[in-house]
């Protein structure tokens, strides 16, 4: 087993688009209001706007769901034809749109046309009583879009939608915000898709990374915005090995896509035994990935017995440790799933769990006699 990371440093500030932050994550779903129950039950976010026949929109319908700082919006076609019904058909329940706040959403949509981007959607302004937003679209990787979203001056998610009242019930885990989104690339594309960022939003690249295993092997880098709020690790399965995660992931979404969503808290072990109560299911660390962590990460402020229990992974870099989890896929391809995670000072991804957990699941299976 083998790693390899470089750091590299940011690029020239004017290369820029003024770009904030997530403003939300939009997903293409086969029926947008059972998704939206699923979320709301298993998860806790809450529905708070509506848009579809009932608003005048006439080919979707679309529900905000939200928590705190997290914002999905829930999208799903009205006939079998279209666009959202393709999409769907194609890569089943996944992120669509990848929408990103901005200073000026016409300034940067034409900045990244001039930069070799393509339009999807031009700049538009959208108005009612409850605020005025202005966006544009382009196309970012495989099926992926980037929405550059202006709010001038907004009480609510987007001119069109309708408020829902809803009663909060029940305790809500402490999902605050979205940590980092993972994408998986096919093969050879990594690079390809790290120059869109760098060239064209003016990302930069924070670290790039080979990770092997007598299993399978795999490049990653991951670029992030100048003010480091959005982060998307890269991933790209290397031919030659067994067929790993990202090779899995690739052939059941019918190509690249963001593979997880890492959503940060501020108390992972309550907040993963209140999604387990909801009916989550987490991926299972074996119980000797522990037996050395201690060595591994040194002191932490959390019980390794209750981390032990959860199947919660540590991590640490020069910064502080990070803990994180996954959950299963949520649909029946194995493909989208989310991360829970909780840093403590750490900047990284937990790219040494990759290493440990792999090792200690190989020692299970050598112990089988089935390595």
């Amino acid at each position: 087993m083998s790693s390899l990371v470089e750091q590299t440093p940011a690029i020239h500030p004017s290369k820029e688009l003024g770009i904030k932050g997530v403003d939300h994550l939009e997903f293409f779903v086969g029926n947008p209001r059972q998704a939206t129950d699923f979320y709301r039950a298993n998860f806790g976010l809450v529905p708070l706007g509506y848009a579809g026949l009932e608003t005048g929109v006439r080919d979707r319908s679309s529900y905000v769901i939200a928590n705190r700082d997290l914002r999905f919006v829930l999208t799903g076609p009205i006939a079998p034809e279209g666009s959202i019904s393709n999409h769907v058909l194609l890569h089943g329940d996944s992120i669509r749109n990848i929408a990103l706040s901005v200073d000026d959403a016409e300034s940067a949509f034409h900045r990244a046309l001039s930069r070799g981007a393509a339009g999807v959607e031009s700049p538009s302004v959208y108005e009612d009583e409850n605020g005025r937003v202005v966006s544009a679209t382009i196309s970012a990787f495989g099926d992926i879009i980037h929405t550059f979203v202006e709010r001038q001056s907004t009480k609510w998610f987007l001119p069109g939608f309708r408020p829902i009242c809803t009663r909060h019930t029940g305790t809500v885990p402490s999902l605050a915000t979205l940590d980092h989104l993972a994408i998986s690339v096919s093969p050879g594309k990594l690079d390809e898709t790290v120059s869109f960022y760098e060239n064209v939003l003016g990302f930069h690249v924070t670290h790039r990374e080979f990770v092997e295993t007598p299993k399978s092997s795999m490049n990653s880098a991951v670029v992030a915005s100048g003010n480091g709020l959005v982060r998307l690790p890269l991933v790209e399965p290397v031919p030659g090995k067994g067929k790993s995660q990202i090779d899995e992931y690739l052939d059941f979404n019918r190509g690249p896509g963001v593979q997880h969503a890492a959503l940060h808290t501020d108390n992972i072990v309550n907040t993963v035994l209140q999604l387990q109560e909801r009916g989550i299911e987490f991926l299972k660390a074996p119980r000797s990935y522990y037996e050395m962590l201690g060595d591994r990460v040194g002191f932490l402020d959390e019980d390794l017995e209750a981390l032990r229990d959860l199947s919660i992974l540590v991590d640490r870099d020069q910064y502080g440790y990070l803990m994180q989890i996954f959950s299963k896929p949520l649909q029946g391809r194995p493909t989208f799933f989310f991360e829970i995670i909780q840093r403590k000072g750490a900047s990284g991804f937990g790219s040494g769990n990759i290493r440990a957990l792999f090792e200690a699941v190989e020692r299970e299976q050598a112990v089988r006699g089935n390595l």
